[in-house]
């Protein structure tokens, strides 16, 4: 699979077809993330750097050391025009490049992903509690790096239905050990929650703005019958109200990796999409 030069390190990505499709993942995803959607649509999916097959510099794996790394995949790669899916962070990153490279877009879909900073009561408890236990030095280290539970979880507890055994390993396999899930530590840390991470929240406010201006069509896909949604009836509203351009589909029930769940439903929701706005 291809492999690209990017800044101190590589970037490893998966690719079908040549349709201007580029897919990006979540924590603690990679280009697996999109196996059942990738070939449904055709087009791009990375691994994150410090993910999947990409390489793991020495870096903090914040969101914009993750940005950076991206800025370069795309660079490297001469993309333009293309229509961003994103996923968890993967949305947060596809808004942002999106807002900074606006004539590189055609158009973005988006699904369980970061679309403002939130507050108390917007974050639903468990999630509060699961952050504030990230951010605690040594809990944090403790619940993330010492073993693989916390991936584990999110294809188990994350999901409606656990993965196949095949699958769990291709999820595990890019963090055997501790030092491999920094940055898996790092997404999680970040997650932007009463005004923390104070770096963070100007650039996720950023993105809010052009995103509430900009005529590019956004897809929001939603979801039902989890408990770990994301992007429920609360914050589904907020993007209706809030998000210019948008046309919202709802694609039957999921768990927060929505991909695992329903990946012919999200592919066929953003080909129809896709269609109607000739973006593709």
């Amino acid at each position: 699979m291809p492999v690209v030069p990017v800044l101190d390190s590589t970037m490893h990505y998966s690719s079908s077809g040549s349709a201007p499709f580029v897919f990006l993942h979540g924590n603690p995803g990679s280009s697996h993330s999109w196996r059942d959607v990738l070939p449904e649509l055709g087009g791009l999916a990375p691994d994150l750097i410090g993910m999947g097959r990409s390489g793991k510099p020495d870096i903090a794996y914040s969101f914009a050391d993750h940005a950076s790394y991206l800025d370069a995949w795309f660079d490297a790669l001469d993309l333009d025009r293309v229509v961003l899916v994103g996923h968890d962070w993967g949305g947060a990153l596809a808004f942002d490049w999106a807002a900074r490279h606006p004539e590189r877009v055609a158009g973005i879909a988006f699904f369980e992903t970061i679309v403002k900073p939130m507050t108390g009561s917007e974050l639903p408890l468990p999630a509060q509690e699961r952050v504030s236990k990230f951010r605690t030095p040594g809990l944090g280290e403790e619940l993330v790096l010492e073993s693989d539970g916390f991936v584990r979880q999110a294809f188990t507890g994350g999901v409606l239905s656990p993965v196949s055994e095949e699958d769990m390993a291709a999820h595990l396999a890019p963090f055997p050990d501790a030092a491999s899930r920094r940055p898996v530590l790092a997404w999680a840390r970040q997650m932007p929650f009463d005004g923390e991470p104070a770096a963070l929240v100007p650039r996720i406010e950023a993105y809010g703005a052009w995103l509430a201006t900009s005529e590019m069509p956004k897809l929001l896909l939603t979801f039902e019958g989890s408990p770990t949604l994301l992007i429920g009836p609360q914050l589904h509203t907020w993007c209706v109200d809030n998000i210019a351009a948008l046309d919202v589909v709802t694609a039957g029930e999921a768990g927060h990796h929505a991909q695992e769940d329903r990946p012919k439903e999200i592919a066929a929701a953003i080909a129809a999409w896709a269609d109607r706005h000739h973006l593709a």
